[in-house]
């Protein structure tokens, strides 16, 4: 898959947010759902200028197919703070392309630990990915929801 990666700018955060919001939705969640989960899933344009935060889009010819956004927690730790594709390019590969991406982003940056919650229709993708599911965490925007942990040693 030719996909060229870019770092995301404040400009791009409604289009991430967006972006983020069709993703999701792909599952079949309901509106009620969606509504709550809008304020976690849209970036507000000052987290991507925040140096704790990387935000990355994956663009191919002239569109932009997904991105994904990590957040320094220690030293040699991230968290995969967010990872969505369009819609009609799920199951393409531009997921594992975002991932493969992003670890060798972490790497980069003198990381070997990868921390990811993901959402419980990933879960085969992320352990696809080398993930080991570590537990549960409860969701930020669905109280009582718990969500799986998964990490990564790179």
């Amino acid at each position: 898959m030719n996909l060229l990666f870019s770092r995301a700018h404040a400009s791009d955060a409604g289009f991430l947010g967006s972006l983020a919001m069709r993703s999701k939705a792909y599952w079949g969640y309901s509106s009620s759902f969606m509504t709550a989960c809008r304020a976690e899933l849209c970036p507000p344009p000052g987290k991507l200028e925040d140096p704790a935060f990387i935000y990355v889009k994956a663009t191919k010819g002239d569109g932009c197919v997904g991105f994904y956004a990590l957040e320094r927690i220690s030293e040699t730790q991230y968290e995969l703070e967010a990872l969505f594709v369009e819609p009609h390019w799920i199951g393409q590969g531009v997921g594992r392309a975002l991932m493969d991406h992003a670890k060798s982003h972490v790497r980069k940056l003198g990381g070997n630990h990868l921390v990811i919650q993901g959402d419980p229709n990933a879960q085969s993708f992320y352990e696809a990915a080398g993930g080991v599911c570590a537990g549960t965490r409860e969701s930020v925007s669905i109280p009582g929801r718990l969500l799986p942990i998964f990490h990564i040693h790179l």
